[in-house]
């Protein structure tokens, strides 16, 4: 057997275990990457000695960055939610489509509030929104929530400065304001396709009954709630930042005076910093909360991230093991020897990953590894693309072992069978059209 042959049987088998720990012993994903991850090194030949210190620089190498940008995400989202700025999106999206739209109103709604909050708060915070709608204008509840899952997840995977697409851009050293214009214009339609135009027809041949004290959920007053310009702004406010950052690049000269500054404020930590203190303002001291309040609402978003944190950085540190032990670069020359394209690979890759993890960010950041080394062979492929493929694909065949599947099966009260019809096929939809998109855009750029 020769050495790349069994270092790319290492890595199966840590990737298998991983699977096992979750599937079956049932671990934390935390627990399980850690587990898998050390016993990688091991099987790998790496000297004992260095396995810790490799898997303990991947953690902090990758949470570095990452914990304080999911810290001020959460707080610029739960802004959002407290404020009742969600819900203006709503009712003033609705009263702009009609009624009978109400499903398309709510997917730009969904695809809108998941930028800065993760799926699972997304999620939670416009239930009470779909329950109303779907009661005053008598549509499915499928109908409408099926455009809010696929606007949520989509964004969830593709869009910086979500933790997972944003680890993979500085793995593949991608520029932030390129991957988020281009996971737009890819992720939009394929929300489209895989929200309302899936949900239209599946809403026919699947009933929701969901719990009957939530589909009661009352909705703020509509004096009490922000403007919808205000709102607007405040949730694409670190977005436009990083946007203009990356134009201003392009376009001024390296030595332009101002540069330096448009850089330092484009920085994902900064954009997102401003952004959560101007949400101070136009979400909180303007719908009348004290400084008391917004430092309650602060603190509290922290518990609830310490889970996600963890997992992403379990997923580094895997990685950094990956690249230490040698298997990485082993992988990469196998993979290249194929001769498939980059693209198509990523996202088999991550697809693969995100069917037998569950986890999207597990996913992502686990092919984003895989995917590093056989960069080089590739000069002229923009990364950015890159990185919309590997979401593309840690967003499809979301099932049983996936924690999203659970959360739309209880709320919306189908059995198992009914969900698979919906979230998961809803999900894998989203994953090969916006692949499809990654292709598309590779073939011009």
């Amino acid at each position: 057997m020769s050495d790349v042959t069994y270092l790319v049987i290492c890595l199966l088998a840590a990737i298998a275990l991983i699977v096992f720990l979750i599937m079956r012993v049932r671990l934390s994903a935390f627990v399980a990457l850690t587990i898998s991850g050390l016993t990688l090194g091991i099987l790998s030949g790496m000297p004992l000695e260095k396995i810790a210190a490799s898997f303990q620089a991947g953690m902090g190498n990758t949470l570095g960055f990452l914990a304080t940008v999911l810290g001020l995400g959460t707080i610029l989202g739960r802004m959002l939610e407290v404020s009742g700025g969600a819900q203006r999106l709503a009712k003033t999206l609705i009263k702009a489509f009609g009624e009978r739209n109400a499903h398309w109103a709510m997917m730009f709604v969904a695809f809108i509030c998941g930028i800065p909050v993760f799926f699972q708060v997304g999620f939670v915070l416009l239930i009470p929104v779909m329950f109303s709608i779907a009661i005053q204008t008598k549509m499915s509840l499928i109908k409408i929530g099926i455009p809010v899952v696929a606007g949520l997840i989509v964004v969830h995977g593709l869009v910086p400065p979500h933790p997972a697409a944003l680890a993979i851009v500085g793995t593949l050293k991608a520029d932030v304001g390129a991957t988020i214009i281009y996971s737009l214009l890819i992720g939009l339609p394929a929300t489209i396709i895989a929200g309302p135009i899936f949900g239209n027809i599946i809403s026919k041949y699947v009933k929701a009954n969901p719990p009957e004290q939530l589909f009661k959920s009352e909705l703020i007053p509509d004096e009490k709630l922000p403007g919808f310009a205000t709102t607007l702004f405040t949730i694409l406010l670190p977005m436009i930042i990083m946007v203009v950052k990356t134009i201003a690049e392009l376009v001024l000269p390296k030595g332009a005076l101002f540069l330096p500054l448009i850089s330092f404020l484009g920085n994902p930590i900064t954009a997102l910093l401003i952004s959560v203190v101007f949400s101070y303002f136009t979400l909180g001291f303007s719908r009348g909360l004290k400084k008391e309040d917004i430092l309650k609402i602060t603190d509290g978003c922290f518990g609830p991230v310490a889970g996600i944190l963890l997992v992403i950085g379990a997923g580094g540190a895997f990685n950094q093991v990956l690249q230490d032990s040698g298997i990485g670069k082993a992988l990469g020359g196998v993979l290249t020897s194929l001769h498939m394209n980059p693209i198509l690979l990523a996202w088999i890759i991550a697809l693969i990953m995100r069917f037998a993890v569950g986890s999207t960010t597990v996913a992502m950041v686990t092919a984003a590894g895989i995917i590093l080394p056989m960069m080089p062979s590739f000069p002229n492929l923009n990364p950015s693309l890159l990185c919309v493929a590997i979401g593309a694909g840690g967003v499809g065949l979301s099932h049983v072992n996936d924690s999203g599947f659970w959360i739309v099966k209880e709320y919306f009260g189908m059995s198992v069978q009914d969900t698979f019809k919906t979230w998961t096929l809803s999900t894998t939809i989203a994953s090969v059209v916006a692949f499809a998109g990654a292709m598309l855009f590779n073939m011009f750029l």
